[in-house]
């Protein structure tokens, strides 16, 4: 902005700013003429969920975050994270139905691929300082399922809930394949309202708490010729499916095929770990994206063994979810 002003203010900015390593928006742009500055804050340093079951760090700026809709209404600081939650559903009609509950920002298209924008549905909103938290569902709402299953003590967690396990319904998702595609969910009323809220429950637990599960005991194989070595640059996995070479040095065998049923949009958890935890060097900009963390090197070799739990987990609870009608 100073060098801009020093020019005395170029009318065509197109060819002024340098393309490099910031994405010039139309909004950054109005900002630069405007003399809006951007000046760096550690607390805007903020976790987003870039991909499934793939966390980073973001900088959420209102000068530097183009056109970020109403976060500033869902998650609008970190203590928000420890309360809220946020349903995300992919609509695509280039991609399989995805569905993840989260406690922080999303990406936009957090399942990944153009066009396929997160639609975002919070238990809670707020100012956007973070006060007056408000219930994002409606008394209304309450009272239609209070009706539907004559029980007074339905609680709006409870039909939050109840969505969750609905939209990750086996039933649900084939009759209304076409429907998800091109417009946002609907809810019909299942026979067995609370065991859908149980289910739905644990599935949230298990999706916002992947870090902290128990993982699931994979075989460790280490290559004798190589040195001890729990750095990734690019994983891949076996042909059959049961094993993921991590590195040169280790191999991670066992892995249930059942694992690969859990799937968020078109691949499965257990893949789109394998594909995100990656080193990726952006020739553009010169920026190197290393998920490898130097305070704790085993990170991402325990993240595949809880990603697995989690999954085999997650079709263990999908699968015991009752039958029901999807007419209404």
């Amino acid at each position: 902005m100073e060098r801009y002003q020093q020019r005395g203010r170029p009318a065509d900015i197109d060819t002024f700013v340098n393309y490099e390593k910031i994405q010039w928006s139309s909004t950054l742009k109005n900002h630069l003429r405007s003399g809006v500055g951007a000046e760096f804050d550690r607390a805007k340093i903020r976790t987003s969920l870039y991909r499934p079951f793939t966390r980073m760090s973001f900088y959420y700026d209102s000068v530097l975050n183009d056109r970020p809709g109403h976060f500033q209404q869902l998650i609008p600081n970190a203590t928000t994270e420890t309360e809220n939650r946020v349903i995300c559903v992919n609509q695509t009609a280039e991609k399989s139905f995805g569905c993840l509950v989260t406690n922080v920002i999303p990406n936009l298209v957090m399942c990944g691929g153009f066009g396929a924008a997160t639609q975002c549905f919070p238990y809670y909103v707020y100012n956007g300082d973070g006060s007056k938290r408000r219930d994002n569902i409606t008394d209304w709402a309450l009272q239609q399922f209070r009706t539907q299953y004559l029980d007074e003590l339905i609680s709006k967690w409870d039909i939050f809930h109840y969505v969750y396990a609905v939209l990750h319904h086996p039933q649900y998702r084939e009759k209304y394949a076409a429907n998800l595609k091109r417009e946002l969910p609907r809810m019909p009323f299942a026979p067995d309202f609370h065991e859908f809220v149980e289910a739905g429950a644990r599935l949230a637990e298990l999706h916002i708490g992947y870090e902290i599960q128990p993982e699931y005991p994979l075989q460790r194989v280490e290559s004798k010729d190589e040195k001890l070595n729990w750095r990734v640059e690019r994983m891949r996995l076996s042909k059959d499916r049961t094993q993921i070479v991590y590195n040169n040095f280790l191999t991670l065998g066992g892995i249930p095929l059942e694992v690969y049923e859990y799937c968020v949009g078109n691949r499965s958890a257990l893949e789109w770990v394998i594909d995100q935890y990656r080193i990726i060097n952006q020739e553009r900009s010169g920026i190197i994206n290393d998920p490898n963390r130097a305070d704790d090197p085993e990170y991402i070799v325990h993240l595949i063994g809880k990603v697995i739990a989690v999954s085999l987990e997650t079709v263990r609870t999908v699968k015991s979810l009752p039958s029901f009608s999807v007419n209404s």
